[in-house]
């Protein structure tokens, strides 16, 4: 029996998602797929069932070559003029507030399913900011957000900053007295929170957020490692005359991107690559670049640049960027010290972050007990050593780097 309207804690984030409710006095993760508590926030549109997929089905369907369109990482398009536009679909032209719907009214249904519970309210987490403080998206992207609710289905929405609703997870797990910093490094955004707990409240002191996160790891690394394979940096004989030209680089940083991958495969962008290769002084390289877009592998590349990077941050000696999809035995070396090397700058970019979270506390950086991490880029060796250095002395926790934003947001739901 359905009971009365409740509100539900929906952590929708840039790779993966997760949603949970408060009940008997502590929050209630929804199981998603294979029993896993997070959903990753993927979608494949297959065009011989005409279905839509969400999740591990979507990544397993775009890895098996099933033919179709692949999204992931739609979070950062929020606040753009491409949330708006109508895209053609199966039998509907659709926009990207419907399809990020779509996926929020899964995630709704599956847990009145298992709940028995009818969630008409959301709690969502949001960052501290979607593009920057000063950003004018900044107020676009939070309707975007609120629009995406309505359209899955739910009558009120209300947002709590996501390292917010990590502390609140602290606070009630930890009624120590501490003071402490969560530092929430997610797929496209890096956010802070300096809070206190006391008699069981989480006080939260400072919020501050920058446009820094998972996905920029990888964009990184695959257009210094990846893109050269297919032809970045070489050279493009003129069609007329004797001289020479670099290849262009933005058709290779929107294909090392994440969000933009599936606006690649078009006509035009197809025929100027062909032309590409017959200027080509590497012909094979580039050759490789127009069957990427043929074939429509730059997802396939993405997943690789993500295995490689997490492989080479262990420090595993054979660490590198599976490229097969591309050509047999084809990849990309990716030792840790190249590693180290390419994400250094955001080693500085981190530790300034957190710097003016705290600077934002009235506190001085000696005063953090504990540092809190969550999200699943947090766990990149690059996160951990920014902040050790500038915080020597507190406690650093990796105790609930998936689940603590969503286990915050349904405690403040059930409060609410």
């Amino acid at each position: 029996m359905v009971q009365n309207s409740h509100t539900l804690g929906i952590d929708f984030g840039t790779s993966n998602s997760a949603a949970g409710y408060f009940r008997d006095g502590k929050p209630q993760l929804i199981t998603m797929d294979g029993g896993d508590t997070t959903l990753p926030t993927t979608f494949f549109f297959d065009f011989e069932t005409r279905k839509t997929l969400i999740g591990e089905p979507a990544n397993q369907a775009l890895l098996s070559g099933a033919e179709g369109r692949f999204m992931r990482a739609l979070k950062r398009v929020l606040g753009t003029s491409l949330m708006h536009e109508k895209r053609q679909l199966f039998n509907e032209r659709i926009s990207f507030v419907d399809i990020i719907g779509r996926f929020l009214a899964e995630i709704k249904s599956r847990a009145e399913s298992e709940s028995g519970l009818q969630f008409d309210k959301a709690l969502s987490g949001r960052p501290v900011v979607f593009h920057g403080s000063d950003d004018p998206r900044e107020d676009q992207a939070e309707a975007d957000l609120r629009a995406c609710y309505l359209a899955a289905g739910f009558e009120d929405v209300s947002f709590m900053a996501e390292p917010e609703a990590a502390a609140i997870a602290s606070g009630a797990l930890d009624q120590s007295g501490e003071t402490g910093l969560i530092v929430d490094i997610g797929g496209g955004t890096s956010d802070f929170s300096v809070f206190r707990t006391c008699n069981g409240e989480v006080e939260i002191l400072a919020n501050h957020g920058i446009r820094i996160g998972g996905t920029d790891f990888d964009h990184d690394i695959s257009f210094a490692q990846v893109m050269p394979l297919l032809g970045r940096g070489t050279l493009l004989r003129d069609v007329m005359g004797t001289g020479t030209k670099p290849a262009p680089n933005a058709i290779y940083n929107d294909l090392a991107t994440w969000e933009k991958i599936p606006f690649l495969y078009t006509a035009q962008n197809r025929k100027m690559v062909a032309d590409m290769v017959r200027q080509a002084e590497e012909m094979d390289k580039l050759n490789r670049l127009a069957e990427v877009l043929e074939d429509e592998l730059g997802h396939e590349i993405a997943f690789g640049v993500e295995q490689g990077k997490i492989s080479a941050d262990k420090g595993l000696v054979d660490a590198a960027i599976p490229l097969n999809g591309i050509a047999p035995q084809l990849k990309a070396p990716l030792s840790g010290e190249t590693l180290l090397e390419l994400l250094t700058p955001y080693d500085t970019a981190l530790r300034v972050a957190a710097q003016d979270t705290v600077k934002r506390a009235g506190l001085k950086y000696a005063q953090i007990d504990k540092v809190i991490y969550v999200g699943g880029s947090s766990l990149m060796s690059v996160v951990a050593r920014a902040m050790n250095a500038q915080f020597p002395d507190a406690t650093h926790s990796f105790s609930e780097v998936f689940t603590a934003v969503t286990d915050g947001l349904a405690l403040a739901a059930g409060r609410a």
